[in-house]
């Protein structure tokens, strides 16, 4: 069984090489004409696209039709696998995606995550407020945001999240928009953070919840919006998570 997945995860790891050696001068191209670089963000998409139907990975994605292209929303996620990020651009459209700085420091892969999206670090309270200056500056030039407001892969109880940061809500209060909570299903069981880097074969599921709107003054409307964002993900962690739905997908 072991041998097993280290042959898939080789397969992944070169498919995920490759079709980005692909579609690189693509990347570059649209990082070089600043008024391209959305394209470029399409592209992450495709590129997600690609890769999962490469690799055999059956995606459901519940609930996709809340997200309107002429809408801007930011979407906030559980963070428990590397394998989240491409997840996420399945949904992502034009959307950047916040991310932290270490995805900056991968060799060309971390050149295009920069220059087409926002990397933070979140050690540097410099780069926390110009993190937050770019994700306002995209929300009023007509982008959405994808956040995972753990901050990181942080849990050390998956499926239970860490506690979430306020950034992503505060800036949902200030510019008025309204967050989306996704549910992330069982990246946690397809790619571990376990430092082996073993990729299992197993339906992704992505669960994309209703909008949560910024009600009130910004101390109330960013701790409700916190509140219900966490909830609503982590009960769908704990319903999706339980031995017996296990068994129950298992079986289907």
């Amino acid at each position: 069984m072991r041998f097993t997945k280290r042959i898939y995860s080789l397969y992944g790891s070169l498919i995920f090489g490759l079709s980005f050696i692909i579609l690189l001068p693509f990347f570059l191209l649209t990082i070089q004409i600043p008024q391209w670089r959305k394209y470029g963000r399409r592209l992450n998409g495709l590129w997600s696209r690609a890769f999962f139907f490469l690799i055999f990975q059956k995606v459901s994605i519940q609930n996709k039709e809340i997200l309107k292209r002429e809408k801007q929303y930011i979407l906030a996620a559980n963070h428990f696998s590397y394998i989240d990020i491409p997840v996420m651009g399945l949904l992502a459209g034009e959307a950047l995606f916040v991310g932290k700085s270490s995805l900056g420091k991968v060799p060309i892969f971390g050149y295009m995550f920069k220059k087409l999206h926002i990397a933070v670090d979140r050690a540097s309270f410099r780069s926390r407020g110009e993190t937050l200056r770019r994700t306002k500056e995209a929300i009023d030039h007509g982008c959405s945001i994808i956040i995972f407001p753990e901050g990181g892969i942080y849990s050390n109880n998956i499926p239970q999240m860490a506690h979430f940061k306020d950034g992503a809500f505060k800036v949902a209060f200030e510019k008025q928009i309204p967050i989306i909570p996704v549910t992330l299903s069982y990246n946690h069981l397809i790619l571990p953070d376990d430092k082996k880097f073993l990729l299992s074969y197993k339906p992704v599921k992505v669960v994309v919840h209703s909008p949560i709107f910024p009600e009130g003054n910004e101390k109330e409307a960013v701790a409700a919006m916190k509140s219900e964002c966490y909830s609503v993900i982590q009960n769908q962690l704990d319903a999706d998570n339980t031995p017996s739905h296990h068994l129950a997908t298992h079986n289907r």
